[in-house]
């Protein structure tokens, strides 16, 4: 197993911010219009200090990824060694260009070649064990829907392992036989059950709907109940999913990004809506990819109300969610989105073309997502662009100038500038999608960082397992940028905000051999942390085995999901794909 593909940032933390005019730090009541790092004056929003996290492997020490725990054990990311892809900002400067297999063309090639080599193609092959799809067309498909063969369905009748494996069922009796008092249980566990190519394939989701928590893989998509991790249904999709939001519509609809056909060389051009709560699948719909770099380019896809979109280098293509309508494409002057934040405030981030091939100039934009129309726009300083939206309300953005610069941006809900963030604790810490999949990479894809009210909070990381050292969760003041206070993580266990609820802060707080994981809070206005949920401290080897966790809390449960899976000789199969914890 390597590193995850994509880049591991510079080192290093916030740095103090440029200087401002005398009299002017903090930032006044009513600055000037885009004043300092993201106007017209200044260096930059941090200097030149060299980013906010290191390229050390991760919150746990020796292993892989800022959110690994311990070592590999046989199925995460791709085996091969992680080239190093063009960032935001390359040749047309939107999206990343990463992420599409096979055979190239030559002219496609040619370009590729002709921006460095630096873009990373990695194997598909489709899955081993499955015939593939029949068809290649763009009508919906209507496939009943139909418990895998190879998942627990939660029975009671096992799951047809017979060579001496430990079941799912099992592996949760086993860890519960164990708890101790306080500790909450191991609700349930599946496993992937998808025979892979030795590259694997990305994860999407989770995402949440009644009672139903569903995942996407490959070309299935399952919703399992969230109380005891039941099937209660798996649909094959017409081809291989290739990007997804990270959020669902209200009532429960999701939009899935699929290939256009099966073959290894397809493109990721046909969208997929599918109901959630039922699995049954909507309309399926195939938009056009022009040109080589918007063929190349990662998507970042988005629900805001009733529209879905999907960003490219060059362009975002909005449709209704509820039926398939084309609301919007490429649209009027030079300056075009490349990707949206999900949520009910639609905001974007778009890149400016200033000459042949060179869209280098970024904007903050809001949207309204059923028309196209633009409600007003922020001008990023030139030579800066958006990396990351944070939050969309409030909104904070994530900025970077090449490999060594970065900061975070804080807008007002008009769209003009508020504040920026500056101090804390150093080595500030964050994963997102770029990192952690092959394929998509939503702009609002990062894992420890939340924001609500007035604040803002990022964890620091890595953990230093060899020192005994946890980490900080680190909180700022929206109104002014200052840091404003820290709780600190046991030693050798990494905190994680996950979002506010009810005043305080959630957030992750990672297991080891001898100390329970879980979920902990804190109030908002800082203090002692407390659990909330308690894993057991025998589910260790179980929260080990998922290699860069996603960690969600709904409903008083917790659940642990992937990113992307991968192994050989079957291992992908019986891998670990989704469990839960809850009392």
């Amino acid at each position: 197993m390597s590193q995850p593909p994509g880049q591991q940032p510079p080192q290093g933390g916030f740095g103090a911010p440029y200087d401002p005019p005398p009299g002017s730090y903090p930032p006044p009541a009513a600055p000037p219009q885009q004043p300092g790092p993201y106007g017209q004056q200044g260096p930059g929003p941090y200097g030149v200090q060299p980013g906010p996290y290191g390229n050390q492997p991760g919150p746990y020490g020796t292993q892989p990824g800022p959110y690994s725990q311990q070592q590999p054990q046989g199925y995460g990311y791709p085996p091969q060694p992680a080239p190093q892809p063009p960032q935001s900002g390359g040749p047309r400067g939107g999206g990343r260009l990463r992420g599409r297999t096979g055979v190239i063309v030559a002219a496609v090639l040619g370009v590729a070649l002709l921006a460095g080599g630096g873009i990373w193609f990695a194997s598909d092959g489709g899955g081993k064990g499955e015939k593939p799809a029949v068809g290649a067309g763009h009508d919906s498909g209507q496939p009943n829907p139909s418990p895998s063969p190879t998942v627990d369905q939660g029975d009671g009748k096992g799951d047809g392992d017979d060579d001496g494996t430990v079941t799912p069922r099992e592996e949760a009796a086993a860890v519960n036989a164990e708890r101790k008092p306080g500790e909450a249980k191991l609700l349930w566990i599946q496993k992937g059950g998808v025979d892979l190519a030795d590259g694997g394939e990305d994860v999407y989701g989770p995402w949440f709907a009644g009672d139903t928590v569903v995942t996407a893989m490959y070309r299935h998509i399952t919703g399992y109940s969230v109380a005891d991790g039941t099937v209660k249904w798996n649909v094959r999709l017409p081809t291989s999913a290739c990007a997804a939001p990270t959020q669902p519509t209200a009532d429960g609809k999701i939009v899935i990004g699929i290939e256009h056909t099966t073959a290894s060389d397809a493109s990721c051009d046909n969208l997929q809506m599918v109901d959630l709560r039922t699995g049954k699948l909507g309309w399926r719909k195939a938009y056009v990819r022009d040109g080589a770099w918007d063929g190349l380019s990662d998507l970042a896809m988005a629900i805001n109300g009733d529209t879905v979109t999907v960003g490219r280098t060059s362009r975002t293509d909005a449709f209704r969610v509820s039926d398939g309508k084309v609301l919007f494409g490429k649209l009027p002057g030079n300056c075009q989105p490349f990707g949206f934040a999900s949520g009910p405030v639609a905001i974007a981030a778009a890149s400016c073309q200033t000459a042949a091939d060179d869209h280098k100039e970024h904007q903050v934009q809001r949207i309204d997502p059923a028309t196209g129309k633009v409600r007003w726009t922020y001008k990023v300083k030139k030579g800066w662009q958006v990396e990351q939206i944070y939050s969309a309300d409030p909104i904070v953005v994530s900025l970077k100038q090449g490999e060594g610069k970065w900061g975070v941006l804080v807008l007002n809900a008009n769209g003009t500038y508020r504040t920026q963030l500056s101090g804390g604790p150093g080595n500030l810490l964050r994963q997102c999608d770029k990192d952690l999949r092959v394929q998509g990479s939503n702009l609002d894809s990062c894992v420890g960082v939340a924001a609500a009210g007035n604040a803002f909070y990022m964890a620091t990381g890595p953990v230093d397992v060899k020192a005994g050292e946890g980490n900080k969760v680190a909180a700022f003041d929206l109104s002014n940028g200052k840091f404003t206070w820290a709780v600190s993580s046991p030693a050798d266990q990494a905190l994680t905000p996950l979002r506010v609820e009810g005043g305080k802060l959630l957030m992750s707080l990672a297991g080891t051999k001898s100390a329970a994981g879980g979920i902990a809070s804190v109030p908002v206005t800082g203090g002692d942390w407390s659990m909330v949920l308690r894993h057991p401290v025998a589910a260790f080897p179980f929260e080990r085995d998922f290699i860069n966790p996603f960690v969600s809390y709904s409903g008083g449960r917790s659940f642990f999901t992937h990113k992307r899976i991968s192994g050989s000789n079957d291992e992908e199969v019986e891998a670990r794909s989704i469990g839960a914890f809850g009392n």
